[in-house]
Protein backbone atom coordinates (compact mmCIF):
# COMPACT_ATOMS: atom_id res chain seq x y z
CA UNK A 1 0.00 0.00 0.00
CA UNK A 2 1.86 3.14 -0.90
CA UNK A 3 0.87 6.75 0.07
CA UNK A 4 -0.95 9.26 -2.51
CA UNK A 5 2.01 11.70 -3.65
CA UNK A 6 0.33 15.65 -3.82
CA UNK A 7 2.50 18.24 -5.44
CA UNK A 8 3.88 20.73 -2.67
CA UNK A 9 2.71 23.89 -3.87
CA UNK A 10 4.86 26.47 -5.99
CA UNK A 11 4.03 29.27 -4.10
CA UNK A 12 5.69 27.88 -1.03
CA UNK A 13 9.39 27.34 -0.71
CA UNK A 14 10.04 23.45 -0.64
CA UNK A 15 12.94 23.71 1.49
CA UNK A 16 14.84 26.21 3.66
CA UNK A 17 18.67 27.17 3.59
CA UNK A 18 20.55 28.76 6.88
CA UNK A 19 22.44 30.96 6.34
CA UNK A 20 25.46 29.04 7.28
CA UNK A 21 24.31 26.30 5.15
CA UNK A 22 24.29 29.08 2.28
CA UNK A 23 27.45 30.40 3.34
CA UNK A 24 29.24 27.09 2.59
CA UNK A 25 27.23 26.15 -0.48
CA UNK A 26 28.40 30.04 -1.88
CA UNK A 27 32.07 28.94 -0.97
CA UNK A 28 31.44 25.49 -2.58
CA UNK A 29 30.13 27.24 -6.00
CA UNK A 30 33.37 29.58 -5.38
CA UNK A 31 35.87 26.84 -5.51
CA UNK A 32 35.39 25.41 -8.48
CA UNK A 33 34.52 27.05 -12.05
CA UNK A 34 33.13 24.23 -12.99
CA UNK A 35 29.68 24.94 -11.21
CA UNK A 36 29.56 28.76 -12.11
CA UNK A 37 25.41 29.23 -12.41
CA UNK A 38 24.35 26.64 -11.21
CA UNK A 39 22.12 25.63 -8.12
CA UNK A 40 22.05 23.30 -5.10
CA UNK A 41 19.68 20.25 -6.74
CA UNK A 42 17.90 18.43 -3.31
CA UNK A 43 16.69 15.63 -3.69
CA UNK A 44 15.34 12.25 -2.39
CA UNK A 45 16.05 8.81 -4.23
CA UNK A 46 15.57 5.14 -2.59
CA UNK A 47 17.95 3.71 -0.62
CA UNK A 48 19.88 4.21 2.21
CA UNK A 49 19.55 2.28 5.69
CA UNK A 50 15.63 3.84 6.53
CA UNK A 51 14.93 3.49 3.08
CA UNK A 52 14.99 7.33 1.40
CA UNK A 53 18.34 9.01 1.04
CA UNK A 54 19.04 13.10 0.88
CA UNK A 55 21.18 13.68 -2.23
CA UNK A 56 22.83 17.03 -3.23
CA UNK A 57 24.64 18.07 -6.47
CA UNK A 58 25.33 21.35 -8.43
CA UNK A 59 23.57 21.49 -11.19
CA UNK A 60 20.98 23.69 -13.75
CA UNK A 61 17.38 24.16 -13.18
CA UNK A 62 15.21 22.27 -15.18
CA UNK A 63 11.77 22.91 -16.38
CA UNK A 64 9.41 21.23 -13.75
CA UNK A 65 11.76 22.62 -11.21
CA UNK A 66 10.45 24.58 -7.98
CA UNK A 67 13.54 27.28 -7.97
CA UNK A 68 14.35 29.94 -5.04
CA UNK A 69 17.11 31.70 -3.53
CA UNK A 70 17.98 31.81 -0.12
CA UNK A 71 21.12 34.24 1.34
CA UNK A 72 22.07 34.56 -2.68
CA UNK A 73 22.08 30.64 -3.01
CA UNK A 74 19.79 29.31 -5.88
CA UNK A 75 18.59 25.73 -4.66
CA UNK A 76 16.24 23.65 -6.77
CA UNK A 77 14.06 20.73 -6.02
CA UNK A 78 12.21 18.46 -8.57
CA UNK A 79 8.67 17.70 -8.08
CA UNK A 80 8.80 14.09 -7.06
CA UNK A 81 11.24 15.11 -3.97
CA UNK A 82 9.05 18.57 -2.81
CA UNK A 83 6.65 15.79 -1.72
CA UNK A 84 9.54 14.08 0.38
CA UNK A 85 11.17 17.46 1.58
CA UNK A 86 8.21 19.60 1.86
CA UNK A 87 9.15 21.88 5.07
CA UNK A 88 12.39 21.02 5.40
CA UNK A 89 15.34 23.10 6.96
CA UNK A 90 19.49 22.10 5.65
CA UNK A 91 21.54 23.88 8.11
CA UNK A 92 25.60 23.35 7.89
CA UNK A 93 28.24 23.11 11.23
CA UNK A 94 31.74 22.81 10.81
CA UNK A 95 32.26 21.15 14.03
CA UNK A 96 34.46 18.19 14.01
CA UNK A 97 32.78 15.54 15.34
CA UNK A 98 28.77 15.59 14.02
CA UNK A 99 29.78 18.22 11.38
CA UNK A 100 27.98 18.69 7.75
CA UNK A 101 25.34 19.55 5.93
CA UNK A 102 21.59 18.52 8.20
CA UNK A 103 18.16 18.07 6.62
CA UNK A 104 15.62 18.30 9.81
CA UNK A 105 12.58 17.42 7.90
CA UNK A 106 9.24 17.13 9.38
CA UNK A 107 8.28 14.48 6.88
CA UNK A 108 10.40 11.95 8.42
CA UNK A 109 8.78 9.51 10.18
CA UNK A 110 12.45 8.10 11.75
CA UNK A 111 15.96 8.58 10.59
CA UNK A 112 19.00 6.85 10.47
CA UNK A 113 22.10 7.13 12.70
CA UNK A 114 23.82 9.28 9.87
CA UNK A 115 21.05 11.22 8.84
CA UNK A 116 21.53 10.83 5.83
CA UNK A 117 18.29 8.71 5.08
CA UNK A 118 14.69 8.55 6.31
CA UNK A 119 11.53 6.81 6.57
CA UNK A 120 8.90 8.35 5.17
Amino acid sequence: MSAEVVPAPVSESVVVLTESAAKQIASMLESDPANAGKSLRVFVEGGGCSGMQYGMVFDEKRDDDQAVQFHGVGVVVDPFSANYLAGSVIDFSDALTGGGFKIKNPKAASTCGCGKSFEA
